[in-house]
């Protein structure tokens, strides 16, 4: 039996629906991006970065937890296999050759430009078709993402 959120229109739903989704294959890819990083960075402050990956690889995947189980509270289906990441993911494929620290921070970095700059529109979409709720989580993925990836940043010379 679908669940039954009284104040939100099927529109509000639907739109909520499709922007988690796309937000989740963002992430998934995202997740999958650090994790490539994390297994293969190699140089200056290794440690330091290998441990970094894995926070912001954690802080992301509690973010696309919300996504998914908002999905279903809004009686949609999450989609996540790694098909559909591969086919719906907005970001930019991750290049499976690097080892240098700088350059798996550079290439982190851009897509975790492009991810919160993906949170942001989805914000507004989602809040100009009247679900709140999922705008706030949302904001919250996106607070942690400017975070991380100032934390990131940081370790890259101006």
């Amino acid at each position: 039996m679908p669940v039954n959120l009284e104040g939100l229109t099927d529109n509000a739903r639907k739109t909520a629906i499709d922007e988690l989704n796309a937000r989740l294959a963002d992430g998934l890819a995202l997740a999958l991006a650090i994790k490539q990083a994390h297994w293969n960075v190699k140089g200056r402050n290794f440690i330091a970065i290998h441990e970094l990956f894995d926070t912001v690889r954690a802080n992301l995947d509690a973010h696309l937890d919300e996504f998914a189980e908002r999905v279903q509270q809004l009686d949609g289906t999450a989609r996540g296999t790694a098909e559909i990441v591969a086919e719906t993911s907005a970001l930019e494929p991750y290049p499976a050759n690097l080892t240098a620290t700088e350059d798996h921070l550079r290439e982190i970095c851009s897509r975790m430009r492009a991810h919160g700059a993906n949170l942001r529109k989805g914000i507004d979409t989602v809040g100009d078709a009247g679900d709140e709720a999922t705008a706030d989580i949302l904001t919250a993925a996106s607070r942690t993402a400017d975070k991380d990836l100032w934390f990131m940043e940081s370790h890259l010379e101006a």
